[in-house]
């Protein structure tokens, strides 16, 4: 019996940290592999994460000897001006290694940082829409990433998403030349995530783990990852968001975050995170929660074109089972991720993350996202390719369904 699979055809590189460090405790390594790389650390997290762990960590890099400059301003959506403000930190104080502490918004900042110090021009110039996939000509100085949330797998990948205030967009870096050098997991530090966040981060590795298995360019090492990634999630993001002090169910969640990341990065996102960025950047929606909002239509319009992968994702997710026919297991799959949704009462916090038009305003900016979204290229990579009407008509069922406050899933 013959398996047909890309590796028989052609050579794929798998990209990953160069060392994951994992488990309770795993934080206090972070003097030790800060001094293998230098002296004079750049320390990027957003204030809220700074307060909470902020002086243990300068006190592990003050005992190893490291001289540490901290940058705070980090956005829960980094900017360019984020971007911009730590790199000329970076340079005044002559820094050696990039340390962030936080999600995927410190880790991007850093990797954006990383970019900067090591290569001419602005980080707009690096957007895959100018200087396509792999647009990073050299590697960033030595990047750390302590990972407290357990959604983005920012720590795994090489991607980078930026906000560009000055056009309300978000744009996308890709390169192998940003995955950090160390990735640091530790569950303790993921205790202090609130249920919102939790909940956030949770469905974002979720979206990740779904869009890498069903993209066109999946092939088997990122498919492995993402089941698996699907599995932990299914069964601990629940137990997470119920009790966050649970260490098992926190510990389980970033390791399949982490596969998450490592099967997105090897393979790529498609449609949900196409059209998540312009959304997010219109309506001023975390990242984590418009997936969130997204992900279920998503799921419906494309199952009949993977629908074997589809009907996988409905059986990890509880939907179906190995008895049901496969296009009939597919079917089930958006059912499946909406209850998760649900259960996680994921539109419930829209009054407080979220800025909802009225429905006039919104047609006014839908024709716009749509662009944005086909102009980003991850459309191009879902099993169904979606027509510029459709993914208008997408964004149109969400707001009917989902945002507008008198909505099916928000009432």
């Amino acid at each position: 019996m013959t398996h047909d699979t890309v590796l028989s055809r052609e050579t794929r590189t798998v990209v990953s940290p160069s060392n994951v460090v994992f488990g309770v405790g795993a934080v206090d390594q972070i003097g030790d592999y800060a001094s293998l790389h230098g002296e004079r650390v750049l320390l990027i997290a957003t204030e809220q994460i700074f307060d909470i762990h902020g002086e243990r960590v300068l006190s592990i890099l003050e005992d190893a000897g490291i001289e540490t400059m901290v940058y705070t301003d980090v956005r829960p959506d980094p900017t360019v001006e984020n971007i911009e403000e730590a790199h000329a930190l970076w340079a005044d104080r002559d820094c050696d290694v990039i340390l962030t502490f936080g999600g995927g918004s410190s880790i991007d900042t850093g990797k954006g940082v990383g970019i900067l110090a090591a290569n001419d021009g602005e980080i707009r110039d690096f957007g895959v829409d100018k200087a396509g996939y792999e647009g990073v000509p050299n590697p960033t100085p030595p990047l750390i990433a302590v990972n407290t949330t357990a959604g983005t797998g920012s720590e795994a990948t090489r991607s980078v998403v930026v906000s560009d205030e000055s056009t309300s967009t978000k744009f996308l870096i890709v390169s192998q030349n940003v995955v950090p050098d160390v990735a640091i997991e530790d569950p303790e530090l993921s205790v202090s995530l609130p249920r919102s966040h939790t909940a956030f981060t949770g469905i974002d590795a979720l979206t990740h783990a779904i869009e890498a298995y069903v993209s066109v360019h999946s092939y088997s090492i990122p498919d492995g990852f993402a089941e698996e990634a699907m599995k932990r999630i299914a069964r601990s993001l629940p137990v997470a968001w119920a009790n966050g002090d649970d260490l098992d169910a926190r510990a389980d969640m970033l390791v399949g975050q982490l596969q998450a990341g490592q099967a997105f990065t090897n393979s790529s996102v498609a449609l949900v995170h196409g059209m998540a960025r312009p959304l997010g950047a219109q309506l001023h929606i975390p990242h984590g929660l418009v997936n969130a909002l997204i992900l279920p239509y998503v799921v419906e319009f494309s199952a009949m074109a993977a629908p074997e992968k589809y009907a996988t994702v409905a059986r990890i997710l509880g939907a179906a089972d190995d008895d049901d026919r496969t296009r009939a297991a597919a079917d089930e799959a958006a059912d499946a991720v909406l209850q998760l949704c649900e259960d996680l009462s994921l539109t419930g916090y829209l009054d407080d993350f979220g800025e909802i038009p009225t429905r006039e305003e919104y047609l006014d900016v839908v024709d716009e996202m749509t662009q944005d979204a086909i102009d980003s290229g991850s459309p191009d990579n879902n099993p169904r390719k979606p027509t510029t009407e459709e993914i208008r008509d997408l964004y149109l069922t969400l707001y009917d369904d989902a945002l507008a406050p008198d909505s099916p899933r928000r009432s």
